[in-house]
């Protein structure tokens, strides 16, 4: 029996196959997802998913069982004009900053689940945290966990408040940890590296460190700890990236806090 068994007989709706959409595709079909139930609605869908069996831009299902939108929070509320109404679906979205209220008021009395992956997603690495409204049931919060757990782990939030730090954090993280790399590699150019060396260690460092944090399942202050000799080099630049005023603690707390506030903004804007 399939994790997708009822998605299969009614039908899944994704609105917007983009980067995001088109990896959860792919994790789905990979378990199981028959093409066939799938109507991806997405006027400029790429060329790979293409006579791949989907049912593109075609009459929705009468009930499908979920309508999954992924489309960028700009473009949410042409796509929400252009979807019945369906009150007996689950609706989950992707869309950052697009609130709860939002997708109740195109869709009175449907269960709603808000999500927020990030783009490590696309290789099934992603972590997502989810909320659903009042009237979503713990089926609906597992059914939408299914289908997020087909690009990483999920993790479920206590109140939708806490989703514009979700999304401060984990949602836009990987863009941090993308210009650390940038930024590791131009500072070992600068001990006399050569820019492909650097970049390489950088990442692989990078790379390691994470899947080591997660394999280890420690905290990671004593991760960090096990590295570092008393007087040794990794102590010597810890003493600089630890500064209480000048390191990384200040600057992480103000990157999160900015993304954190404009993610505020695009729920401010979408309602």
């Amino acid at each position: 029996m399939s994790d997708f068994d009822d998605i299969n007989a009614r039908g899944l709706v994704l609105v917007g196959c983009g980067r995001m959409g088109g990896a959860m595709l792919k994790g789905w079909l990979a378990r199981g997802l028959e093409p066939g139930a799938v109507t991806v609605i997405d006027p400029k869908l790429a060329p790979e998913w293409q006579d791949r069996g989907l049912r593109v831009n075609a009459d929705l299902p009468e009930n499908p069982a979920v309508l999954v939108l992924a489309v960028k929070p700009q473009m949410m509320k042409d796509a929400l004009g252009e979807v019945p109404r369906l009150d007996e679906t689950l609706v989950v979205s992707v869309a950052a900053g697009t609130t709860i209220a939002t997708y109740e008021s195109a869709f009175p009395d449907a269960p709603v689940i808000r999500v927020m992956p990030n783009t490590p997603a696309a290789i099934g690495k992603g972590i997502s945290a989810m909320i659903g409204n009042v009237r979503a049931t713990d089926a609906h919060l597992d059914l939408a966990e299914t289908l997020m757990r087909a690009v990483g782990r999920v993790v479920r939030l206590e109140s939708e408040d806490q989703m514009n730090a979700v999304t401060g954090l984990s949602g836009s993280g990987p863009a941090y940890v993308f210009h650390m790399i940038e930024a590791m590699a131009k500072a070992g150019e600068a001990q006399g590296l050569s820019p492909d060396l650097a970049l390489e260690l950088a990442r692989m460092t990078v790379a390691g460190a994470g899947a080591l944090a997660i394999d280890a399942d420690e905290d990671p202050g004593i991760l960090r700890e096990n590295v570092t000799s008393p007087g040794g080099t990794t102590a010597a630049g810890l003493n600089v990236l630890m500064d209480p005023d000048t390191g990384l603690p200040p600057l992480m707390a103000r990157t999160v806090a900015a993304a954190t506030e404009r993610g505020r903004e695009l729920g401010n804007d979408s309602k």
